[in-house]
């Protein structure tokens, strides 16, 4: 199983195999049932996932108003990262869609890795990039396009089909930042019967 964690990092960096066994070796499996959470607004987390199964979300709660950030399946990182890095409690939660099984470490671990593999360090950074363009493309998408944009663009994303199979319509709804019932309104517009 973890050689898919060590392909998946291949998007970043090469690594040696006394690279790769230095972190390998501070795996833990991970499992998470439909509906539990990895990490809950609130809670101090330290723990890196990279997921080998299911699907989860991403969101904030405010009075009870959620708010879907991002999805995240199978063979990607999954993580409160600002509570990872600051040790402050978390500001959103990740809870799990379907049963999950998880590879994680310790952030702690990754820190250590920066110094004894300077290759680690070059991972750190190129991750911190991938993030930061993924939340200013969905922080623009948010503020220029109109709902019926931003669905039109989700439509013709990659991930449409595994979203659309997997992912409640309500979940959907947050994510595009509407109401279910404007989903199902859009839709109707864009799809007639």
């Amino acid at each position: 199983m973890s050689h898919r964690l060590r392909h998946y990092l291949t998007h970043f960096i090469e690594l040696t195999d006394p690279e790769w066994l230095a972190l390998e070796k501070q795996l833990t499996i991970k499992t998470i049932p439909k509906k539990g959470f990895l990490v809950q607004k609130g809670q101090k987390t330290t723990q890196i996932g990279f997921l080998l199964s299911g699907s989860c979300r991403v969101f904030y709660d405010k009075g009870g108003e959620e708010w879907t950030t991002y999805f995240c399946f199978e063979n990607s990182l999954v993580a409160a990262y600002m509570s990872c890095i600051t040790g402050q409690p978390s500001t959103l939660s990740i809870q799990a869609l379907e049963d999950c099984q998880l590879l994680v470490f310790e952030y702690q671990t990754l820190t250590a890795l920066y110094q004894q593999f300077p290759v680690y360090e070059t991972f750190g950074r190129k991750l911190a990039e991938y993030l930061f363009m993924g939340l200013d493309v969905r922080l623009a998408e948010q503020l220029i396009l109109s709902p019926e944009e931003r669905y039109l663009k989700f439509l013709g994303s990659p991930a449409k089909r595994k979203i659309i199979e997997r992912i409640p319509q309500q979940y959907i709804a947050s994510y595009l930042g509407i109401t279910p019932v404007s989903l199902s309104r859009i839709r109707r517009r864009i799809i007639p019967s």
